[in-house]
């Protein structure tokens, strides 16, 4: 339980491959910081692994850094297994000093292979390494045995298009990579007889149980996948990659949104619903450093790289406790200019605006870590 100097937040870990890194690096600050106590995680894809990789680091007997070190080592096994991967960068991307994979022979040759064959064809032994890597590094036992932490595990239901989550009790290996599954690189992984996909599509991350299961007020959000880009794109690896953003930021976007005109309809309304009226919503990103990655660099798997993202993830946390610490508690930081709100005159439109009403700097109030940027 928290003390009465420790505030208690819940956290929404966004899907981004490789770039799960960064949010390791924001997981790693956040461990460190003794006044923080965390609740409730809900995560999709690689946000769903760094969320069960915690939760068995925290169930072996070492506490927050115990979940420090389980973090650690699962990052540094992806490395050394992503060592005999045919996906690695060009010699040029290596001289030029860029993280991409858009130039690897075996990263192409995948992607022509991708679009003529399914992986029921070019795998027909449903061979996954990243499953034997989770399964190695993650005793599901123990963190289906974590009640210090509250856990929700999403994933897009095939038959239905609709999400799925799974809860702490019922995640298992199967529902992490369900969670992380991409249909064009892994078969649907069925689960009590239906068949599922990355949560990606349909809940990234789902943010609705951390607010209705959880006892925190603060809900941060951990966001991988940039919104904004100023510059048309225009080359066709430049349109993968903006589709590839927009699709996994859509539903995110959407909910919050829901979320903001709820807790607008529980304020006019009294509604009753103070669960929803009182949730205060934060956001983590590194948008300028992390827009200039290509979706191939979710592929890449290098230490170096890994350990690259985990720094900014590590600093962006940082600056942002500094400049917002304060305020968890106390007034949602989270700029919904930013994450999308509705823009139109409507009345749906407006009451979204109206119902987080977030206090700019120049009137001294919270400033979001993109504006002290």
């Amino acid at each position: 339980m928290p003390n009465q100097q420790t505030k208690s937040i819940d956290l929404a870990l966004q899907g981004g491959g490789s770039h799960g890194a960064f949010t390791w690096g924001v997981l790693d600050r956040i461990l460190a910081d003794e006044r923080l106590d965390i609740d409730g995680i809900s995560g999709t894809s690689a946000g769903a692994m760094n969320a069960v990789v915690l939760a068995d680091g925290l169930s072996r007997g070492g506490g927050k850094e115990g979940a420090r070190a389980a973090l650690h080592k699962f990052w540094k096994a992806v490395s050394d297994a992503g060592r005999f991967s045919p996906i690695q960068r060009s010699p040029l991307d290596r001289m030029l000093g860029s993280w991409s994979l858009d130039n690897s022979p075996g990263y192409l040759l995948f992607g022509f292979a991708s679009n003529l064959w399914s992986p029921y064809d070019f795998n027909p032994l449903d061979i996954n390494p990243l499953r034997d890597l989770v399964a190695e590094q993650v005793d599901f036992d123990r963190v289906r045995a974590c009640e210090d932490l509250k856990l929700f595990i999403s994933a897009t239901n095939v038959r239905t298009g609709r999400a799925r989550t799974f809860r702490r009790h019922e995640t298992t290996l199967d529902a992490v990579m369900a969670s992380a599954c991409l249909p064009q690189l892994f078969r649907a992984v069925e689960i009590d007889g239906e068949a599922y996909w990355d949560g990606g599509y349909m809940g990234n991350p789902a943010l609705l149980p951390l607010i209705e299961e959880t006892s925190a007020h603060d809900l941060l959000i951990v966001q991988i996948n940039p919104i904004v880009r100023h510059e048309l794109p225009r080359s066709a690896v430049e349109i993968i990659n903006r589709l590839n953003e927009i699709t996994f930021n859509a539903s995110l976007i959407k909910e919050i949104n829901g979320i903001l005109l709820l807790k607008k309809l529980v304020d006019d309304e009294s509604l009753g619903l103070e669960r929803f009226s009182d949730m205060r919503l934060h956001r983590i990103s590194a948008e300028e450093e992390l827009q200039d990655l290509g979706v191939s660099s979710k592929l890449n798997s290098e230490w170096a790289f890994l350990t690259h993202l985990h720094g900014i993830g590590f600093r962006t946390a940082d600056e942002w406790l500094a400049e917002n610490f304060e305020h968890i508690g106390s007034a949602s930081t989270l700029d919904t200019t930013d994450i999308g709100a509705p823009s139109g005159g409507g009345p749906i439109a407006r009451a979204a605006r109206e119902a987080e009403q977030i206090p700019r700097r120049d009137q001294g109030h919270p400033r979001t870590s993109k504006e002290k940027r």
